[in-house]
């Protein structure tokens, strides 16, 4: 009578196959949760301008979409290297065993964003649709376009920076991409520019660093399968992103003031696209704020710390919505200063 026991052989058939199908079911949610993120920068700004009476700005989901972009792979490069900085400090952290750096893609496709940004600010703010739209030497001659230029050289040093040996020189870059956009956010021509600048430019840091954080700390986690390494990465992080935590939070109540005088927020929360999205853009950090508790009070008192590891993966793809959910409110018309 033959065994039925399987044999080594098969064995180790059977798991490559588990884990064959347990890389294919990760990689089918990616593709579902980076295609349901798309869809809320392109469908976000019509919806939320619906019945408002304000104007829709040319092309809002396609600027949207890009900035989502632009946003993420700031996000992605930033949060590699405080994570990689983080996990310096852990005593006994396997330093060796790291997973493959996202940052080269990161900028490659900042850049493909900045660069179709560029080009609608060379046709003044209209989607061009042939090459003669564009005037190319004009962006060195405003404002918005030397901004823009910024950005797109700033992405290709960033990604060349992530290829050297000396992956830590896309701080820079990456801070020079984060300034762009806080001084694009905030034309001379509005009240305080330099104050709204530099709340936006302490707000999209902390953002970076919180969500790219995360993001990096939980790559790493799956790739020591250390515990003892691993609890001590994750609370070390926990307690600087409770930091940045209340800087976003001040930044962010001290923004929405500027914009939206304090006897007209609840007002405009309802009743402009800005205030719509920013209501939803709280909602979702609300969210965000209960899944980091829960991570942080399984981290202290569970008898496996690692079982944090559950609400931090879904306060990362929170945190995600949150990136593509601010990346819409800069295609929407700044409400009214009443």
């Amino acid at each position: 009578m033959s065994s039925i026991r399987p044999s080594a052989d098969s064995g180790g058939e059977v798991g490559a196959a588990r884990v064959s199908v347990a890389g294919g079911r990760r990689a089918v949610a990616v593709l579902v949760l980076v295609s349901l993120a798309a869809l809320i920068p392109l469908l976000g700004p019509p919806l939320a301008l619906r019945g408002t009476g304000e104007a829709a700005v040319p092309a809002d989901g396609g600027i949207a979409l890009l900035r989502t972009v632009l946003l993420a792979a700031v996000c992605v490069s930033a949060g590699e290297l405080f994570a990689a900085r983080l996990a310096r400090r852990v005593p006994g952290a396997p330093l060796d065993d790291t997973p493959r750096s996202w940052a080269p893609v990161a900028a490659a496709a900042g850049f493909v964003a900045a660069l179709c940004l560029a080009s609608v600010v060379a046709t003044g703010n209209l989607v061009p649709r042939r090459l003669s739209d564009m005037d190319i030497g004009g962006l060195y001659e405003t404002r918005d376009g030397m901004l823009a230029l910024l950005e797109v050289n700033a992405f290709v040093v960033a990604g060349l920076c992530a290829l050297s040996r000396r992956p830590a020189n896309q701080v820079l870059p990456l801070a020079a991409v984060a300034v762009a956009e806080a001084l694009r956010a905030h034309p001379i021509t509005e009240y305080s520019p330099l104050l709204g600048s530099g709340l936006t430019l302490v707000h999209v840091t902390c953002a970076a660093l919180w969500t790219g954080g995360l993001l990096h700390v939980l790559r790493l986690l799956r790739r020591w399968r250390d515990p003892e390494a691993g609890a001590a990465l994750l609370g070390l992080y926990a307690r600087v992103a409770a930091v940045l935590f209340a800087a976003i939070t001040m930044t962010g109540v001290g923004s929405t003031l500027r914009r939206m005088p304090a006897g007209t927020v609840l007002e405009q929360l309802t009743t402009t696209a800005y205030g719509r999205v920013l209501l939803a853009k709280l909602l979702v950090v609300a969210a965000v704020a209960v899944l980091a508790l829960c991570a942080r009070r399984r981290l202290r008192r569970a008898a496996d710390p690692l079982t944090a590891y559950s609400p931090a993966r879904a306060e990362v793809v929170a945190l995600g919505a949150v990136v593509t959910v601010s990346a819409v409110l800069t295609a929407l018309p700044v409400p009214i200063r009443w």
